[in-house]
């Protein structure tokens, strides 16, 4: 495993939609592990393929520190409900706001081997697989906040 570079806002990556993977094999193994390690380095709780520079449809997420979540290819498939969630992002430092989203969703996405699930998030949890799935299209959380 290794650390990457986090792009940081103002970087063309992150304004950029990515391509979906095709290949489950050792190399994508090795982006999710390095995405893993760079995430906890830098003390988030999710980051996306686009924030290490990778245009593919790729996130990891770990609400608390324990519990952990790679989500290749994911698809938000049922949301309900609403809340306002303070959110920042490790792309975008020293800025934080406040952004509506879903209070819980599906996620339909598929493991590192291929393997089809679905995710059922609420609150925090929700949040963040709402944060990183914009990411994915170009979306970044400061797109949509309200205010700061």
């Amino acid at each position: 495993m290794a650390k990457r570079i986090i792009a940081i806002n103002g970087n063309e990556v992150l304004r950029k939609k990515c391509r979906e993977v095709t290949e489950f094999d050792d190399r994508l193994g090795v982006l999710l592990d390095d995405m893993r390690e760079t995430m906890i380095d830098a003390d988030g709780v999710g980051l996306a393929a686009p924030q290490v520079g990778i245009l593919k449809r790729a996130v990891v997420i770990s609400p608390d520190g324990h519990d952990f979540y790679e989500l290749v290819n994911p698809v938000i498939v049922k949301s309900s409900g609403t809340q306002l969630c303070r959110e920042g992002c490790l792309s975008v430092p020293g800025i934080s706001g406040e952004v509506e989203r879903p209070k819980k969703v599906e996620v339909d996405a598929f493991d590192r081997y291929g393997r089809r699930f679905t995710l059922k998030a609420e609150g925090f949890l929700a949040d963040i697989c709402c944060h990183e799935l914009d990411h994915l299209d170009g979306i970044l959380f400061i797109d949509k906040m309200r205010r700061s």
